[in-house]
């Protein structure tokens, strides 16, 4: 049950700006999860209630910067509860040199970015040729 009035209200309103909720000056932080699928690697964001427009996604060397923003609800209205954080929501992660930055996909589905990177060419595990003196001598004699 709500209370029409909570005594508690503004302490919870400050602490959640100082713990958590996204302003401008101070932007929150959306949870993560990462994993790798064989030659992909997978961040998924949890932003529920973000509109697609608001989404901004940056790569500059290699760091990967998401930003996001949830629009306050305005009104006439008395707020009676109010636990979703608002505001701008930022991320900034340090990729390795190993992932091809230049093929990053995004896609957002029910609250929910999904960016796949595939690991780039050169940090695949690859077969070395191994040539011997002799192998070397029986090319030469059979040419």
């Amino acid at each position: 049950m709500l209370m029409r009035t909570d005594p508690f209200r503004e302490f919870d309103r400050i602490a959640q700006q100082l713990l958590g909720a996204g302003t401008t000056s101070r932007p929150a932080v959306m949870p993560m999860d990462a994993w790798r699928e064989g030659d992909t690697f997978v961040l998924e964001f949890d932003l529920p209630g973000v509109r697609p427009e608001t989404l901004d996604i940056d790569v500059e060397r290699n760091v990967l910067t998401i930003k996001a923003e949830r629009p306050a609800s305005n009104g006439d209205w008395e707020m009676l509860a109010a636990e979703r954080p608002t505001g701008l929501f930022s991320r900034q992660l340090v990729l390795g040199d190993n992932l091809d930055l230049d093929h990053v996909k995004a896609d957002y589905d029910a609250g929910v970015l999904k960016l796949t990177i595939p690991v780039a060419e050169a940090a695949k595990p690859r077969k070395i040729e191994i040539s011997t003196a002799s192998s070397s001598e029986q090319q030469a004699i059979s040419s």
